[in-house]
């Protein structure tokens, strides 16, 4: 198949990034339409494939060309199917869900969610303790996993080379957009990796307590608007500079 000449790149999370104020997301793309160039999207959620659609329809969003579900564990191109069987091929090598299940069985505070997904176990966590704990049974008993702990409560354990920062470099690679143009915007801590990935990103202003904690960078923006409208103050930091300082 053919690669797509890519210049320029959106990577996104959903609920407080994209989603969360209507008037914002609206004049964002209102925006993107008013640029000389096409702004690729891909979507990178938490949320699962159906409820992300089901999302998409209730904001009329526009279709990405990608979706990264399930934090970075699911991946879906809506021009190759195949896609999806190459990444969670790669995530099989090192996923012992049946071990992490009972692990986490035994610390108190920890509440499995119902999650539709083979390559992601998720629970809500009473406090940080909840989450401390099972931390250290995971790596006293030498379960390869990648925990993240995002919002305050929600616990997601993955393969070791999964997360929304390992998907969106697989998807760079295989699609031969590396050298785009690519912003990547987030708001809680299973943002984190793709945010300090070495692209342009941009955290917004209504981010959760976990990304103000990021260590200084001239590649992470912080946002003084919300949701859509830090992206878009981003956008123009990073790729409209020259194009914004000579019409002020």
């Amino acid at each position: 198949m053919k690669q797509k000449n890519v210049t320029h790149l959106l990577a996104t999370d959903l609920d407080g990034t994209l989603v969360g104020e209507k008037e914002l997301t609206s004049a964002l793309f209102e925006y993107y339409g008013e640029r000389t160039y096409e702004v690729e999207l891909v979507y990178v959620t938490g949320r699962h494939h159906d409820s992300t659609m089901e999302l998409i329809k209730a904001e009329n969003l526009p279709m990405p060309s990608i979706l990264i579900s399930d934090v970075g564990t699911e991946m879906y191109d809506f021009d190759d199917p195949e896609l999806h069987e190459r990444w969670k091929k790669t995530l099989e090598e090192q996923w012992w869900p049946e071990e992490i299940s009972q692990i986490a069985a035994q610390c108190s505070g920890l509440t499995p969610q119902s999650i539709p997904s083979t390559h992601r176990l998720s629970y809500f966590a009473e406090d940080a303790g909840a989450f401390e704990e099972v931390k250290q049974k995971l790596e006293e008993n030498g379960v390869p996993h990648k925990l993240i702990f995002s919002s305050g409560r929600d616990v997601d354990i993955l393969p070791p080379n999964a997360g929304k920062g390992e998907a969106l470099s697989f998807l760079l690679r295989e699609k031969g957009w590396e050298k785009a143009n690519v912003l990547i915007a987030g708001d809680s801590g299973n943002d984190r990796d793709m945010i300090t990935m070495g692209y342009p990103a941009v955290v917004v202003g209504n981010c959760q307590d976990e990304l103000k904690k990021l260590p200084e960078h001239p590649l992470i923006f912080r946002a003084e608007n919300h949701c859509a409208g830090g992206i878009r103050e981003a956008w123009e930091h990073f790729f409209e500079k020259e194009t914004v300082e000579s019409n002020g």
